[in-house]
């Protein structure tokens, strides 16, 4: 789905877990269907933000991507490697190649460790053990984040949710990674603090020729930092284009509905916003809609939507929908003229910029 070369490409990837009845002996009643045949492309040295609800599949995704859940089914190709064809011992190897960055800045980080083991471990888990080699890694590492050499002496309790972050970003590049995936790395931070987050990462982007996958739930955030997004629901993708056309152009009815609960910065615009606001809880994963899986929220619903499962196709280069009705003759008009009454209730708040980086905030 990318008009360049990619160096991430994932085709038809599914992670089901399967849900199991009995003690002494089990067996299989069902599935969790939490990544349900979902297909992208990242090309080198961009960003594929993955958005959604909660409960989405959007962690299940990276995770699945780099081998930490064993996809049930599907193709990811890192560079020039079959992920999913590896051995353990060959994706052991692989490791070194793609990284992840938690969303979680505490638990991911060993509280009986000082910030120079934890930066240093997969070093040493590669097998260097020359300490004067290791400690000045440490430092530069440290010092690529915006921390100070005197910081690897203290423990992860000693420090802001900010900086925890940046060692947990400091450790995932000790290997030098040319592809991280970064689950929702900033959606326990204030807001200031996400701002340095996001800044440092595209920063880092541009000095190491990084590839991230960045997951969020926030599209007025993701938006600062990705090439293209993904707009993802109970497992499938349903919209995908790069970052301005897709705040210019929202096509799914779903997407439209993310943009209109966008916060806007003007009392004014906020109270008079158009919406679109959805019906019904999410659907189980366990037991998904026959059709389209949005089918029982979407207010554009026909028939066909409830019975015949949408493909993913490209209506204009590079923007890729799974819906039926959007240039359908008879529902497309309608979800036409409600992208219109969104888009024009966000063009006085816009978020973004060409070079997708905040204004620097103080502390940490």
């Amino acid at each position: 789905m990318s008009t360049t070369q990619p160096y991430v490409s994932v085709r038809n990837l599914k992670q089901h877990f399967p849900i199991t009845r009995g003690v002494i002996i089990s067996r299989k009643v069902g599935a969790v269907r939490a990544v349900d045949g979902i297909s992208f492309d990242i090309p080198a040295g961009e960003t594929l933000g993955l958005v959604g609800e909660s409960g989405c599949g959007k962690s299940t995704t990276g995770r699945s991507i780099l081998r930490l859940y064993e996809p049930t089914d599907g193709t990811v190709m890192i560079g020039n490697t079959d992920i999913t064809a590896l051995s353990l011992d060959e994706l052991r190897a692989q490791r070194s190649e793609m990284q992840m960055i938690f969303q979680d800045s505490y638990s991911s980080l060993n509280p009986r460790h000082s910030v120079a083991k934890i930066v240093a471990e997969p070093l040493v888990i590669r097998g260097e053990r020359d300490q004067g080699k290791l400690r000045r890694r440490v430092e530069e590492l440290l010092d690529l984040v915006g921390l100070e050499p005197d910081h690897m002496k203290r423990f992860p309790h000693e420090f802001s949710g900010g900086q925890r972050q940046r060692i947990g970003i400091a450790r995932a590049l000790a290997l030098n990674p040319k592809f991280v995936v970064c689950d929702e790395p900033i959606s326990a931070l204030d807001v200031a603090i996400q701002a340095q987050v996001v800044n440092l990462l595209v920063r880092l982007q541009k000095e190491l020729g990084l590839t991230y996958l960045f997951i969020a739930h926030d599209l007025s955030m993701v938006r600062h930092i990705s090439h293209r997004i993904a707009v993802m629901y109970l497992g499938k993708i349903m919209e995908l284009a790069t970052y301005d056309e897709l705040f210019s152009n929202p096509l799914h009815p779903y997407t439209q509905s993310l943009m209109s609960a966008v916060p806007i910065p003007e009392p004014k615009v906020e109270k008079s916003r158009s919406r679109l606001l959805l019906e019904g809880d999410v659907p189980s994963p366990s037991q998904p809609p026959q059709g389209c899986v949005f089918s029982t929220r979407c207010p554009f619903a026909t028939e066909r939507c409830r019975t015949e499962i949408p493909q993913p196709r490209e209506l204009k280069p590079g923007h890729f929908i799974a819906c039926h009705n959007v240039d359908d003759p008879a529902v497309g008009p309608k979800i036409e003229e409600s992208r219109h009454r969104i888009v024009g209730s966000l063009e006085d708040a816009s978020t973004g910029g060409p070079d997708r980086t905040f204004a620097s905030a103080p502390g940490a």
